[in-house]
């Protein structure tokens, strides 16, 4: 067994394998990070890209410290990111993020909706076979 045979038998599994395990780890921070309301606002406050962290901790009841922590969660989920304008760090929303985790819920329904289909069909047929 040659190398090239080697790698397309052994290699080239776990490359698919750890590229799933990517994806779902990018979902998993996207939607940790949606998780909580506060983060969730600080999203959609950030759609303009007018706010600094400071002017976004002013919205809410807890310290400038906890939002920076909550903008960087939201980072590293790459549903924010922070640009310096002169002295301040202004928070935008990354758009192409928030259309990962849509894509994601589109899959899940379209998932949701076959198999209430196929239930709807299984039911429907029940009662003519019943009636044999």
């Amino acid at each position: 067994m040659g190398a090239e045979d080697l790698t397309r038998r052994y290699i080239q599994p776990y490359r698919c394998i750890s590229v799933s395990v990517q994806i779902a780890v990018d979902h998993d921070r996207i939607f940790g990070a949606l998780s909580d309301a506060t983060r969730r606002d600080i999203v959609r406050r950030a759609i303009d890209g007018q706010e600094g962290v400071a002017e976004l901790a002013a919205h809410y009841p807890m310290s400038f410290a906890a939002v920076q922590k909550h903008v960087a969660m939201l980072e590293r989920a790459g549903l924010v990111s922070k640009h310096r304008i002169g002295r301040r760090k202004v928070v935008r929303t990354n758009v192409e993020g928030l259309r990962v985790a849509r894509r994601l819920l589109d899959q899940y329904e379209d998932l949701w909706r076959e198999r209430v289909e196929r239930m709807n069909q299984l039911i429907s047929e029940s009662p003519k076979e019943a009636d044999r």
